[in-house]
Formats: C-alpha cells, sequence, structure tokens
C-alpha cells in the first residue's frame, strides 16, 4: 500500500464509532485495526494537548473488550481514578472532544457526568472505584435491578488500603461484581510493596507466556454457562497457583479468579469477562498489561512510562514542547537534597508520587531515607509518625489534595504526640487541567484547626527554600509547607521583616494592609500600584508562615485603615478567616475583607483561566479595594461580587 493509499485509510474504523454497539458488531481483525487507530488518534491528540497518555495507551484492548463484553449505560462501568478513561469516552462517542481535551470547556480529563451517561463516577483519587462497585451492587441487588457492575483499577490502586475494605465487604455480601485488576506494574511510578511484588513475581515466571496462552485456549472452548462452566474456570486457575505463583490471597477472601489473561488479547479479555458476568458472584480478572504500550516513547520511559505529560510533547520523542523552566517542584527537590546532605537524620516519604513531588532526587541519592509507601497517604503520615518516634524528622511530600486522605492521622498521630514531620504539599491551590479533585484549595482550611500545625506559605524560590529549612528546624510539632503547580516568578525580594511577616511594600498613607498569601505575592505588587493610582496607599505583605496567625501581623493590621486578605484556597476557615478571628481576640476593630476561592467544585481550565473566573486578578482584585477602601471615605462604593461562599453565609 502507498503512503497515499495508507493515510487516506488511516483512521477509517475509527471514525464509524459512535457508541459501543458499533464495537460490538467489528469482527476480530478489524478490532485489531480499530486498537491501533485509537492509539494513532491519541498520540497525535494528547501530544498537543497534554494528558494521560501512558495509562490510556495501556488499556485500549481491554476497554474495547470491556464494551463488546457489557451494555453501558445500564451496566456501569467504573474506573479508578479515572485518568485511564480516554478509551472509554472514544467508544461513547466523544471523539470530537479530544481537540480540547482538559482544556476550559472541553473534555475532561476523568470521567465525568456532565459529558455523557456512559460516565458516573468524577472523583480522581484512587483507590475508591471497588468502594463505589460494592455500594451499586447492593443497591441493584435490594431493588432487583439485573445490572452488572464492574470496577477497573490498577494494581496501583490496591497498595491503598480502601481497596482491601472494599474487598472484605464484596466478598461478604457475594453480589454480582466483576473486578478487573489492570496490572502494568506502575502506577504513577514503579508500584511498590508486597502486593506489587507478589503481582511481579507472577508477570516475571519464565511460565508466564504458557500461562497465558492456557488461560486463553481455556476460556476460548469452556461453555460460558453458570456455575459449572467457572468450577472449570477455577480448576484453570488452580493450574496456575501451582504454576506460576500463588493466588490464594483473592480466594481467601472470598472472591474468585480468573487470569492472568494478556490484557492487549482482546479475545483473551472478552473471554475472561464472559466468563466473570456469568458467574453470579464476585469475581476479580486480572488483566497483565504495559503501560504506553505502542509507543516507543511511553514504553522507554522507565520513570514514569509517560504517565501525564503536562503540556503539549514531540510525537517523535515524547519531550514536552514548552521551553524548560524552573519548577516549584524542581526548587523543593534540589533544596531538601541539600538539607539532607546536612542533616542525616531527614528522611522523605511519599505516597506513589515519588517522581512528580520531587522527592525522588532525594531517593537516587540516598536510597535508603526514602520510603514511598504506596497509595496511602493515612499510613504515610502514621508511618513518618513513627518514624519520628525514633529520632528522625520526616519530609511528606504528596500532593496537597492528597494529603486530605490522611486528616485523622495527621491530628491525632503527628500533631497530638507533637511530633516534628513535615509535610510538603505540592499542587497547592488551583492547579488547572486536572478539575476540582485534584484542586489543593482545602489545606488551610482543614489542617488550619490542627493544634500546633505551622503552615508555611512560599512566594518564591528564595521563599520556598528558607521556609522548607524552618520547617525541618521545628522540633515541638508538625509543619506544612505548600506551594503551586508550575514555574516559579522571579523573586520577590522584601522591604523589610517584622517578625515571620516579610513586608513587600510600603507607602506614605497606610489605608490598605494587603495581606498576599504565598504566590499571589507578586499579584499583591501590582495590586498596590494599581490602587495607589486612585490615590490611596497600600502596604503589601506575606505573612510567610500563615498558622498560627502571627502576633506582628495582627500589629500591622491596627495600624491601617482596611485589611484585605487574598490567597488561593477557600474561603471558609482560610488565611482571611484567621486572621478576622485573630484581630477580634486582640481587640482590633478593623474591617477585614477576605478574597479566595469560594469552596465549591470549580471546572478544568488553566490556572490563569480559573483564577480569572473568581475573580482574582490584579485587575479585579485592585477594583474591589479601590471600592471597598473609597467606600470608608463616603465615597462612590463599586458593587462587590457575591461569591458561593458569601451567598451561602447569607442564606
Amino acid at each position: 500500500m502507498s503512503v497515499e493509499e495508507d493515510t487516506a485509510n488511516h483512521g477509517r474504523l475509527l471514525a464509524t464509532v459512535r457508541g459501543p454497539q458499533d464495537v460490538k458488531r467489528m469482527s476480530a481483525e478489524q478490532l485489531d485495526i480499530l486498537a491501533a487507530e485509537i492509539r494513532d488518534f491519541l498520540i497525535a491528540k494528547v501530544s498537543r494537548t497534554g494528558g494521560h497518555i501512558g495509562p490510556n495507551l495501556g488499556v485500549v484492548e481491554l476497554t474495547l473488550a470491556l464494551h463488546r463484553v457489557f451494555d453501558s449505560p445500564r451496566d456501569r462501568l467504573l474506573f479508578d481514578t479515572g485518568h485511564q478513561g480516554y478509551v472509554h469516552k472514544i467508544v461513547t462517542g466523544r471523539q470530537a472532544g479530544f481537540d480540547r481535551l482538559r482544556q476550559r470547556g472541553g473534555l475532561s480529563g476523568y470521567p465525568n457526568q456532565a459529558e455523557s451517561e456512559h460516565d458516573l463516577i468524577e472523583n480522581s483519587h484512587a483507590s475508591t472505584a471497588l468502594s463505589y462497585a460494592d455500594g451499586l451492587a447492593k443497591a441493584y441487588a435490594l431493588r432487583g435491578e439485573s445490572r452488572a457492575v464492574v470496577a477497573v483499577v490498577g494494581d496501583g490502586a490496591l497498595t491503598g488500603g480502601m481497596c482491601w475494605e472494599a474487598l472484605n465487604n464484596i466478598a461478604t455480601a457475594g453480589n454480582p461484581l466483576v473486578i478487573v485488576v489492570n496490572d502494568n506494574g506502575r502506577s504513577y511510578s514503579p508500584t511498590i510493596g508486597g502486593l506489587a511484588d507478589h503481582l511481579s513475581s507472577l508477570r516475571l515466571n519464565p511460565g508466564y507466556e504458557k500461562v497465558l496462552d492456557t488461560v486463553k485456549e481455556a476460556l476460548g472452548s469452556t461453555p460460558l454457562v453458570g456455575r459449572p462452566m467457572y468450577e472449570v474456570l477455577h480448576a484453570v486457575k488452580k493450574g496456575i497457583k501451582d504454576a506460576v505463583a500463588p493466588q490464594a490471597m483473592f480466594e481467601d477472601l472470598g472472591i474468585k479468579y480468573v487470569g492472568p489473561v494478556d490484557g492487549h488479547d482482546i479475545a483473551a479479555v472478552e473471554s475472561a469477562l464472559r466468563a466473570a458476568k456469568q458467574f453470579g458472584g464476585p469475581v476479580i480478572v486480572h488483566a497483565v498489561t504495559r503501560k504506553g504500550y505502542g509507543y516507543r516513547p511511553a514504553e522507554e520511559d522507565e520513570a514514569d512510562c509517560l504517565h501525564g505529560p503536562g503540556g503539549a510533547f514531540d510525537v517523535e520523542t515524547g519531550q514536552l514542547v514548552a521551553a524548560p523552566s524552573v519548577k516549584w517542584t524542581h526548587v523543593f527537590a534540589d533544596e531538601l537534597v541539600a538539607v539532607a546532605d546536612e542533616r542525616p537524620d531527614v528522611v522523605g516519604i511519599t505516597a506513589a508520587m515519588a517522581e512528580p513531588t520531587g522527592i525522588a532526587k532525594l531517593a537516587r541519592k540516598y536510597p535508603e531515607r526514602v520510603y514511598d509507601v504506596g497509595i496511602a497517604e493515612q499510613h504515610a503520615a502514621t508511618s513518618a509518625a513513627g518514624l519520628a518516634l525514633g529520632g528522625l524528622h520526616p519530609v511528606v511530600a504528596v500532593y496537597a489534595t492528597f494529603l486530605n486522605r490522611a486528616f485523622d492521622q495527621v491530628l491525632l498521630d503527628v500533631a497530638m504526640h507533637k511530633l516534628p514531620v513535615t509535610f510538603v504539599l505540592d499542587r497547592a491551590g488551583i492547579t488547572g487541567p486536572d478539575g476540582p479533585s485534584h484542586y489543593g484549595i482545602w489545606d488551610m482550611s482543614v489542617f488550619g484547626v490542627v493544634p500546633g500545625l505551622r503552615i508555611a506559605a512560599p512566594r518564591d524560590a528564595a521563599t520556598l527554600r528558607e521556609e522548607l529549612r524552618e520547617a525541618v528546624g521545628v522540633d515541638d510539632g508538625p509543619t506544612v509547607v505548600r506551594f503551586p503547580t508550575g514555574s516559579v516568578a522571579a523573586d520577590l525580594p522584601a522591604l523589610r521583616r517584622v517578625g515571620p511577616v516579610d513586608v513587600l511594600a510600603e507607602a506614605a498613607r497606610t489605608d490598605v494592609l494587603l495581606v498576599a498569601v504565598g504566590a499571589f505575592g507578586h499579584l499583591g505588587m501590582e495590586v498596590a500600584a494599581r490602587v495607589a493610582e486612585q490615590g490611596y496607599g497600600v502596604t503589601v505583605v506575606d505573612p510567610r508562615w500563615v498558622r498560627p496567625v502571627p502576633a506582628e501581623l495582627v500589629e500591622l493590621a491596627a495600624r491601617h485603615r482596611l485589611v484585605v486578605t487574598v490567597e488561593d484556597g477557600v474561603r471558609v476557615g482560610g488565611v482571611g478567616d484567621a486572621l478576622a478571628q485573630a484581630m477580634r481576640d486582640a481587640d482590633v476593630r478593623v474591617p477585614l475583607r477576605d478574597l479566595g476561592v469560594p469552596a465549591d467544585w470549580h471546572p478544568h481550565g488553566t490556572r490563569a483561566q480559573i483564577l480569572a473566573d473568581l475573580g482574582l486578578t490584579a485587575q479585579d482584585v485592585a477594583r474591589d479595594v479601590t471600592g471597598w477602601i473609597s467606600g470608608l471615605d463616603g465615597g462612590s462604593v463599586e458593587p462587590v461580587r457575591l461569591t458561593a461562599d458569601d451567598t451561602a453565609a447569607k442564606n
């Protein structure tokens, strides 16, 4: 075939797919062609928008088989974490949306109810799908509805304790439920832990390929009818156990097991799924896949198989197109290594996020001093408490949104014992394309109530390095250092320091004290300049350590006519709330207005777009501040927007 003919034919089958029924009608040969076309489509589209390319290339055949065996949306397909749902979106008629994947107004990078009736759960935090599935299966059984429930869960998610809580309950209930373990040996990075070693022993066994063929043949020749059929499968599985590796961990829970099957063999996966569907109880189908399958740069990316490039990348190399820049994560990683060089008691912990959080750099230099606990934030926090009890200073690096899962452990296991543990929260605030469940907007409110916990919000690279060192210098309680995603702006030097508070700008008039939290320091400076044009003086300060509220910040507030706080966390329980309470306690009767993120679910888009939507731009803030301070003079007051939080407070 000529190049011209090949180009003309490219994507022809994919263009005919408008829904799952179109996939059901295809022959085996057509399905193989379709799988190749889907991979080409994903690489072409995601290379322009960024997104989770590696996980989706690994589940093409698996997803096609799921939609051939089950009848979505009547049958419910649940994808744990959801970042491997792109193929599901393609099959369910959303191809046209991929030009704007993860962009404002475009397709979400995760399942989304607003997009399709085929999507049910939207939460992108790992290890939750089995609990959703358990509840759904129970509900359908109680209502007398004959609807299949299928949960696709990665081997990485199985390192999370919530999965095992769900499995225990699923086995006890005994309802029909199919659990597909997508075993690629990786989550965000190489999967770790005892379970990972157990599954890895299966993949690496010399008899593994033979076993895959045996299972495929057995499933293909077995009548798919009820329990008698399954006993044959059960016997095949027993043979696998003896020949390859012990699989008793699932069977001991009371859940039947089918596999391992080659996750890139559509016929094999389809046969296993049909067998599981007919059984009538909980079944695990173990599918072995390769993350990034079919795309050389992803397969050769040993660190994370091109898990989720944050922007456009070159198709030939897999490298990001954007020019390299200094990232917040890089600054943290470099400084942590420098601190560890000086302090042998400093150790690192992460929850399956070594590369994304930068702690992998410490692991490469001091592998014996870094612990990746898997997707287990609760365990990470309490294990850190144990390390601290043992005389070490642990630095726990996670995304801000994920530490919410460990609130009880931070509160009681760490803080109540006054243990020196530093939690470094990457991706704090509005993070952009990954949407609401990835926004790190809750941490200052959630953890602000923890007694003895200190929270730092650096504004630039210099203060990140400084505040990290200050945090690991604390020996009588836990600390948090939070920072956003993306590139770090130029360092913003302070004019002077009052206690822990940096004064960034001052004017002859003391009309407004503008408290700019963290990376909003630069915004604060621009706001001050704009307000000065209206004849008002603005003092811009960065509190650096926002919890507990510094007494010096309250004293500064008392010297001004108006206090305005601006932060990238939720307003309820945020820095503004905390400062207002501290001012009341000190009988400082200066009006305070707080600007921040409404406690709501905000759509995906770039950080700049979402902040603009929320009125957190220099122009918007300057207009608000000018209106408020002129109102104190009795002048005309600019209309003040009511946010979702304001509306809720009035109702």
